[in-house]
């Protein structure tokens, strides 16, 4: 494969660097090559693993002239593991990244001329974060995470579980299990802590454990509990919410925090309102807004989520919970909210979702995204939608990774 010297310019979103190749026949830089684990303003050696009409990528040989915003990362299987993209780089500067980032996402996909873009919100710690960690199994049953060639690479260490998951997993001891696929550790308040088996076979395996945990088994006729109890219980903000094994949560309970926090100072609220929160899951934003106003309307598909938030918000006789695609419940509802919350998965809202928004006219929309590219198209139609940006704000739930969250708020013109 051909090497070759480059500078590189800028972050690009999924944790590369982006750069451009030289030109031999103009002398000039040419196509767009980019370069994990590589940072900008570096001089690298990289040697091009992918080439396209439009852009290149390579992987990194050398770094011949270092940024000053390198660090030595903390872990040794940076690199080869594909969990982490920024390890290498220093934490002030990945929140600093993580805005660049967005910022451009929203320029580029979104054609905003200037996002008001506020400063990352740091999570207050950027290791043993995380209250869930999902591990891959390899042919000898070994716990790992898929790298970036997909190969299932057996880990010794990680910095990103919380404590608590630290401890629980060098205790589990997997056999190899026909159709066990994945481990999923989670924790939740006073040392609730759970395993899910992950499993393409129906059948649930055999086990003992010793351990004061609750065991799932989830397969393709849904969740068993193998031992222990049906959900672990998380605090945020002094208010508990159950989560079932097949529920999602944030992974990162501090920044969760923070979230509702800023969602509930900005989100400008008056006692006779009617509220949607769509992409409702577990409930974590609803409880909150509903002692604020008149009627809130939660709209979840997931059966699993669903449950648990009747039970984490049975004390409200001002909620309604639609468990259907938020697609198809918008276009359904008569009324003319005066707010409307949005959690979406990865994908983003779509077009369907966001025709279903228009039809209801919300004067707010608080949009909570996972990842700048979809929000970045999502903001085009908003803004074509007649809705302004008036305040985005990233938050790194993920720290030593490429994944940003972020809240914008939007308001009609």
């Amino acid at each position: 494969m051909t090497e070759e010297i480059i500078t590189l310019d800028s972050f690009a979103y999924g944790g590369d660097s982006f750069g451009r190749l030289p030109d031999p026949q103009s002398e000039t830089r040419g196509r767009a090559i980019f370069v994990p684990f590589a940072l900008p303003g570096e001089k690298v050696r990289i040697r091009l693993t992918e080439e396209k009409r439009g852009f290149a990528r390579g992987e990194l040989l050398e770094v011949l002239e270092a940024s000053p915003d390198r660090i030595t990362p903390r872990c040794p299987h940076f690199g080869d593991c594909g969990g982490c993209h920024y390890q290498h780089l220093a934490y002030e500067r990945q929140l600093q990244a993580k805005a660049e980032i967005l910022r451009d996402q929203l320029q580029r996909l979104g054609k905003l001329s200037d996002p008001p873009v506020q400063p990352t919100v740091p999570s207050p710690t950027p290791w043993n974060y995380r209250n869930q960690v999902q591990f891959h199994l390899n042919a000898e049953g070994k716990l790992g995470f898929v790298s970036l060639d997909q190969r299932i690479i057996p880990i010794t260490e990680c910095h990103l579980p919380a404590a608590e998951l630290l401890e629980l997993w060098p205790q589990i001891d997997i056999e190899t299990i026909p159709g066990l696929e994945r481990v999923s550790l989670r924790c939740g308040s006073e040392d609730d802590r759970m395993v899910i088996l992950e499993s393409s076979d129906p059948e649930p395996v055999e086990m003992e454990a010793d351990l004061p945990v609750s065991v799932i088994h989830s397969g393709p006729g849904g969740s068993l509990v193998l031992g222990g109890d049906d959900h672990i219980t998380i605090e945020v903000l002094g208010r508990p919410f159950r989560v079932s094994a097949d529920s999602f949560f944030q992974v990162n309970t501090a920044m969760a925090e923070k979230m509702v926090g800023h969602l509930l100072e900005n989100l400008e609220i008056q006692p006779g309102d009617t509220g949607i929160d769509a992409y409702c899951g577990v409930g974590l934003f609803s409880a909150f807004l509903a002692p604020k106003v008149a009627r809130l309307i939660g709209i979840e598909d997931s059966p699993e989520a669903c449950d648990d938030f009747v039970i984490n918000l049975d004390e409200f006789e001002n909620v309604e919970l639609y468990e259907a695609p938020v697609e198809e419940v918008l276009p359904t509802l008569d009324l003319h909210p005066a707010f409307l919350v949005a959690d979406p998965p990865r994908a983003g809202l779509g077009r369907a979702t966001l025709e279903g928004i228009q039809s209801l006219g919300p004067r707010i929309i608080a949009y909570i995204s996972y990842d700048p590219a979809t929000l970045g198209r999502d903001a085009r139609f908003l803004s074509e939608m007649g809705y302004r940006l008036r305040q985005i704000t990233p938050f790194d739930l993920f720290p030593q990774t490429y994944h940003i969250e972020s809240l914008s708020f939007w308001e009609r013109d």
